[in-house]
């Protein structure tokens, strides 16, 4: 199955986990997709100055893989810079929040598994 880039269903969220701004997510596939227990598999665009809140993830993980752009995030209660090339796991009830501080898009790929 491919997920060509024009073709992904997309939903723009304003105040992403009461985060700043809006944050579009475009879905590559979505849950029903998978054989395995997937919530989702998605790229975010989050746009300077806009946020995603602070959340936790209590019986799942979540991936971030940063593909383009610069930030921060915060993760077990320390903020650290974030750019193109890391990756991030969060889970086992650990919370997280990322904002984009720089001066173009940061765009992550997210995948949360349960």
């Amino acid at each position: 199955m491919i997920a060509r880039t024009g073709e992904l269903e997309t939903e723009n969220r304003m105040n992403m986990r009461s985060g700043n701004g809006c944050v579009n997510v475009a879905h590559w596939f979505k849950p029903e997709a998978f054989g395995a227990r997937m919530r989702l598999c998605a790229r975010l665009t989050i746009e300077p100055g806009a946020s995603i809140g602070t959340h936790a993830h209590e019986g799942e993980d979540e991936i971030y893989l940063v593909l383009s752009g610069t930030g921060r995030i915060f993760d077990d209660g320390a903020w650290s810079p974030i750019r193109a090339g890391d990756a991030i796991l969060t889970g086992k009830g650990g919370s997280h929040s990322v904002e984009n501080n720089g001066d173009e898009p940061l765009v992550i790929a997210a995948v949360i598994i349960l």
